[in-house]
């Protein structure tokens, strides 16, 4: 199987990149960070995911932040993200 190694969300789900981004800032701060309804009106992961796959433009958003963010997300939990 072909690895790639510097790519961060190469085998990574959206739902887990929201759980993480949700684990390592709060749903408060990421509704900052993107101000977005699903995640600052009675956010959950659920209706976050619907909303993302469905609007290319929000999850795009959402992966830029969890690319710039991948590293210190690792550091911060003690493991790979």
């Amino acid at each position: 199987m072909y690895e790639q190694p510097n790519d961060p969300l190469h085998g990574v789900t959206l739902e887990q990149i929201v759980n993480r981004l949700v684990e390592y800032f709060g749903w408060d701060e990421l509704g900052q960070l993107i101000n977005i309804r699903c995640f600052n009106h009675d956010p959950s992961v659920k209706s976050s995911l619907k909303f993302l796959r469905k609007t290319p433009w929000a999850r795009k958003k959402v992966e830029e932040l969890y690319i710039s963010k991948h590293k210190n997300m690792s550091l911060w939990q003690g493991r790979d993200v």
